[in-house]
């Protein structure tokens, strides 16, 4: 995956358009292949826009993707089918599968199969025009999505007019999503609500940090339908960051681990993860967040999207949908109770691993 740098010279008069400043400094760059092929740029260190203006003294780094495939092709990939209509496919998806095609990732992708399982043909890329039109052209039917090691229930669209019903469902925050995860360690408070900003790591640019916000960022809630009421009330991010709010119950706690489960009132990047880090319990096998665990070195992230509660195309009443728990989690949890007593067990809630 190359990297290009360019440094503005200071003798530099004025100023120009980044895009347009690039293109006429590298001859291999054009800006129809900016915006199809370049990952990252950064405009002295921080992530900008093709539209940026740049001077006399700048640096510009480039990541880019040089070997974009003509075509998204269907594959005939094994899915665990939860539900599905002529609207949508609703998906059990495995961890280790990425949602869709991106760099370093054109083939194997839940994409892929989804194209074989719907009878369609290939998909034409476009490598160039705008962002947007480039971007939905590598992701048809996907209107939200799991990290690569994330499982568990992802729902898809079939068509276009179901695309756009679920995308405005996810907008407006009027659904349930529900994961379960191992923590290292186990939160200050047993039910709480971690209500943070999100910001880039300008440290590494992969991860993401949780930012305080005035007042306290962790406070004891109940974990039920009143406290999800709060998503209604929400305000809006402040210009540093983006507002996070997640609410977390734990289930069980096996001496340095925890059980956890996680109702998410907003959906940013990496937003468990990045919130369990914050509350200095990371979740266990995770590679950005986390450090390599002694007891299990090898273990993935265990992390699963267990429920998601929606209203589906053209239907008045929830839905809801739930992913099995995955092996790799029976096998922890199994290891964890011959390792260590339960020192903690929810009221009221059974552990069904």
């Amino acid at each position: 995956m190359p990297f290009f740098n360019i440094d503005v010279p200071d003798d530099f008069i004025g100023s120009q358009r980044l895009d347009k400043y690039i293109s006429s400094a590298c001859e291999s760059f054009n800006r129809s292949k900016l915006k199809s092929g370049a990952l990252e740029i950064l405009l002295n260190s921080k992530a900008a826009k093709l539209s940026s203006k740049v001077r006399a003294g700048d640096k510009i780094d480039i990541r880019w993707e040089d070997n974009v495939p003509d075509n998204i092709e269907p594959e005939d990939i094994p899915l665990k089918i939860i539900f599905e209509n002529d609207d949508v496919t609703v998906v059990n998806k495995v961890a280790g599968m990425v949602t869709h095609p991106a760099a370093g990732n054109w083939s194997g992708t839940l994409v892929n199969a989804l194209l074989h399982r719907w009878g369609r043909e290939a998909l034409s890329q476009i490598k160039g025009g705008e962002t947007p039109e480039i971007l939905a052209r590598r992701r048809p039917g996907i209107v939200h999505r799991l990290d690569k090691d994330t499982s568990g229930v992802i729902v898809t669209a079939k068509n276009r007019g179901a695309e756009e019903w679920l995308q405005a469902q996810f907008k407006s925050r009027r659904l349930k999503k529900e994961y379960i995860l191992i923590v290292r360690g186990c939160p200050p408070k047993k039910d709480g609500i971690v209500d943070t900003l999100i910001v880039r790591d300008n440290a590494d640019r992969k991860r993401f940090k949780a930012l305080p916000l005035d007042g306290g960022s962790i406070k004891h809630e109940k974990f039920g339908e009143d406290a999800e009421g709060r998503q209604k009330n929400l305000l809006p991010s402040p210009s540093a960051g983006k507002r996070a709010v997640s609410l977390y119950h734990v289930v069980s706690v096996y001496g340095p681990y925890s059980l956890v489960r996680v109702r998410l009132l907003t959906g940013r990047t990496h937003q468990i993860r990045v919130h369990m880090k914050f509350l200095s319990c990371p979740v266990l096998g995770d590679a950005i967040y986390s450090k390599k665990d002694p007891l299990f070195p090898n273990e993935s992230l265990m992390l699963h999207s267990r429920l998601l509660t929606i209203r589906l195309p053209g239907q008045k009443n929830f839905s809801s949908f739930k992913a099995a728990v995955p092996e790799r989690f029976k096998r922890v949890i199994k290891a964890l109770k011959e390792a260590y007593p339960r020192s903690y067990a929810s009221p009221g809630i059974k552990e069904s691993l």
